[in-house]
């Protein structure tokens, strides 16, 4: 005779939420703010005024946050904007910083 015995068991997963990044633009003395707003509004779908504002921010203080993204979105973001920028023959610097 045998017994078959049924074993239920629990798994405990903790799934730790990915923690988000400040896309940061760097000033220079190269990179035009026309051109800064138009990779504000094109890539990261600001305004026209808030873009403008996050230039003159930029050009005042020398960096500014312009979005807090997931890493992977921020990352890819970081990437097309200094492509563009390279395309275009500015030195445009975009840093990414863990949010705390």
């Amino acid at each position: 005779m045998t017994t078959d015995s049924i074993v239920k068991t629990r798994t405990r997963v903790d799934v730790k939420i990915p923690s988000n990044y400040k896309v940061i633009y760097i000033n220079d003395e190269v990179t035009t703010m026309e051109f800064v707003i138009e990779t504000l509004t094109a890539i990261f779908n600001l305004t026209r005024e808030s873009s403008e504002e996050l230039v003159h921010k930029i050009h005042n203080d020398g960096s500014a946050v312009v979005a807090v993204l997931p890493y992977e979105i921020a990352e890819q973001k970081g990437i097309e904007v200094t492509i563009l920028a390279r395309q275009h023959g500015f030195p445009l610097v975009v840093k990414l910083e863990i949010e705390e």
